[in-house]
């Protein structure tokens, strides 16, 4: 009997001044095995950077919603300004953390009906077909067909630094998304619908041709450095991308953009969004005619003249017979 008791107060005791920290420590080695590498970097980050020297100290049942709302006061008020849609990341793992210790430890979350800081959405620049083509007219022959490959199948960054020549099917003209590099090292796809096929254009074909003349089976990743190791994307973009767009005064625009290049010229040559969204690994076709759809003519046009035309060639044809 004495021993259930003791059991019992070291509980309650535990319970009642467990400390964000320690609790935070049990969550983290708890959901580990369920994140990806890459993830575990980012929460390891956010909570060494943020939440611990903030909450660490504190019985974890005692944590505010003042608390957090002046934490997050702060972070917005920093010297070195934090986007809004960073601070939001950094809220994540504490909602999450106080989620599931009010759940363990029988207390109400003080994160209740806390909404997400407002992210204005990040406009999108991509660059006409024209634009493309004079890019890699003008860009370094060695990088031409990475640069093709990018603009041409709407491949993300880790996407087409991950690839392997074991995932291009030249016999069918697919390449196979299946792995990608984050941070130097081999992972998994973004998502379970980032894992597809990208059926290759002819120009797409072509320059995997050229590639792998270049890369002469000194390397598994179909673009990788002289020496045979993979390209490391920061490196791309400041010492390739950016000074080719000075030089060809484009003005500055993100990597990404070849990927919203892609989008935005199938769109325009017509094919199908359903055909677009699975190249571009997306589970819907929502994203395209929210974000794409303003930059192509025939999608945004609300004027009734493609009806028209429509009831036009109908009434030729009828004539006609």
């Amino acid at each position: 009997m004495l021993f259930h008791y003791k059991a019992a107060h070291n509980q309650l005791t535990f319970r009642d001044n467990v400390t964000f920290h320690d609790f935070a420590d049990i969550w983290f080695d708890e959901n580990q095995p369920r994140w990806k590498q890459s993830y575990q970097e980012t929460l390891q980050l956010i909570l060494r950077s943020y939440l611990i020297p903030e909450f660490g100290h504190m019985p974890i049942k005692e944590i505010t919603r003042g608390d957090i709302l002046q934490f997050r006061a702060q972070l917005t008020q920093r010297k070195k300004a934090l986007s809004n849609d960073f601070i939001n990341h950094v809220m994540t793992p504490l909602r999450m953390i106080l989620s599931e210790g009010a759940d363990r430890y029988e207390f109400r979350t003080p994160f209740e009906n806390i909404k997400a800081l407002k992210v204005p959405k990040r406009d999108v620049h991509p660059f006409s077909l024209d634009e493309v083509l004079y890019f890699l007219e003008h860009i370094r022959p060695d990088f031409r067909p990475y640069y093709t490959v990018r603009f041409f199948t709407g491949m993300r960054t880790a996407e087409i630094d991950g690839l392997k020549w074991k995932y291009i099917d030249w016999k069918r003209k697919l390449i196979r998304i299946r792995e990608t590099l984050v941070n130097g090292r081999p992972d998994t796809a973004k998502t379970d619908g980032s894992v597809r096929e990208i059926q290759m254009s002819s120009l797409v074909y072509q320059a995997l041709k050229e590639q792998q003349a270049l890369n002469n089976g000194r390397s598994d990743y179909v673009f990788c450095t002289n020496v045979g190791t993979p390209l490391d994307h920061r490196n791309v973009r400041d010492r390739i991308w950016k000074p080719a767009l000075s030089a060809m005064n484009f003005g500055y625009r993100r990597p990404y953009e070849t990927r919203h290049t892609a989008a935005t010229l199938w769109l325009a040559a017509g094919e199908a969004p359903e055909w677009i969204a699975r190249q571009m690994g997306h589970s819907t076709t929502k994203m395209l005619f929210e974000v794409y759809s303003r930059f192509v003519p025939n999608l945004t046009r609300q004027d009734g003249s493609a009806f028209e035309a429509l009831l036009q060639r109908s009434q030729q044809q009828g004539g006609s017979k």
